[in-house]
């Protein structure tokens, strides 16, 4: 029994070697980029989540930004040269500029400092830390650099207009005349058409690239509600910059847009009717025809009850000894008519 007791007590004093803090070093950010858009370096880059024990953060994240500005013709300046980040995101920072998963941070230039940087190379680094006790900074290695050349961009593309046609929604919009800093947009070399469905600001996707200030759209469907926007684009030495977004315009097409007139009508009296046939229309929307006849010269009335869901009609109220005219129109699932066919005479003998 005392053995035994001295055995337990034994066991239960014996404890492994002490286990150290964990030290939650983040990774490193891996898709840091960098967009000029007005006056603005827009950073984004997803945060990192896991620690490089591999083990997901559970202390909060802060971000460093690193920051340096090279005027043109100098040697690129390391962003990380200057020591200090030049500006830190907290975690209440982290959510108030999450887009998704990643993390959109615009870097508003003032106007003057805009003018005289012009031209001038932007290097960004970030890296994530936590902190421990007490407050001591644990950080992770830095991203790659990113540079952008700051360009002299136009305003926000005005005068956009969206008009709905039959196969495409046009889009139409006047070209800047002028940069931000008052000169003529050498550098302009196109524009980028944004689109959504919902109009909310982070909604809009890019839809496409155009070099002159008109696009169309044929991805669409009528009643169904669309919200465009437009950006200028400017290019220079391989660097690329876009002007600030365009007023959205909303749009909601209707249908009024009829099928085209049948062709091809033909006619032939038999024993006791008239039969028609003509060529089939190729509308998607096509939803059938009408038939209409004038009686020896008289005004069109339709005789056709219903819509004619074929190219062939048969109409057996005609009279020996009168002359009749008869045209075709089609008609779409909106309503929409077309214009008539060709007549075609027809003599009941």
């Amino acid at each position: 029994m005392a053995a035994g007791c001295v055995l337990l007590l034994a066991a239960c004093a014996s404890q492994g070697p002490p286990r150290p803090p964990r030290i939650e070093r983040p990774e490193s950010v891996t898709d840091l980029a960098v967009a000029q858009i007005g006056r603005a370096l827009e950073l984004s880059f997803t945060p990192p989540a896991l620690a490089t024990d591999g083990e997901r953060l559970s202390k909060p994240l802060e971000i460093e930004i690193f920051r340096s500005v090279t005027p043109p013709g100098q040697k690129t300046v390391d962003a990380l040269g200057a020591g200090r980040p030049w500006r830190t995101l907290l975690g209440s920072d982290l959510g108030r500029f999450a887009r998704g998963q990643k993390i959109i941070y615009p870097s508003l230039l003032p106007e003057p400092e805009f003018s005289r940087s012009l031209g001038s190379t932007f290097a960004f680094t970030v890296r994530g830390l936590t902190r421990g006790f007490p407050h001591r900074p644990t950080t992770g290695e830095a991203s790659k650099t990113v540079e952008a050349v700051l360009l002299d961009v136009s305003g926000p593309v005005e005068g956009l207009t969206v008009q709905p046609t039959e196969h495409a929604l046009e889009l139409r919009w006047q070209p800047p005349s002028r940069t931000l800093s008052g000169g003529a947009p050498a550098d302009l070399a196109g524009y980028r058409v944004y689109k959504s469905q919902t109009g909310k600001p982070d909604s809009f996707r890019l839809l496409g690239e155009t070099a002159s200030a008109a696009y169309q759209d044929p991805d669409f469907q009528f009643k169904n509600t669309y919200f465009y926007k437009v950006r200028a684009v400017f290019q220079r030495d391989g660097q690329v910059a876009e002007s600030e977004d365009s007023e959205a315009v909303k749009i909601t097409p209707l249908d009024t847009f009829p099928p085209a007139p049948p062709a091809g009508l033909t006619g032939l009296y038999t024993v006791g009717q008239v039969e028609l046939i003509w060529t089939a229309n190729t509308e998607p929307d096509l939803a059938g025809y009408n038939v209409y006849r004038r009686d020896d010269g008289g005004p069109p009335h339709r005789v056709s009850r219903t819509l004619v869901s074929t190219p062939i009609f048969h109409d057996s109220s005609v009279a020996l000894g009168h002359a009749y005219g008869y045209e075709v129109t089609a008609a779409d699932l909106a309503g929409n008519e077309s214009r008539p066919s060709a007549e075609v005479q027809i003599q009941v003998q």
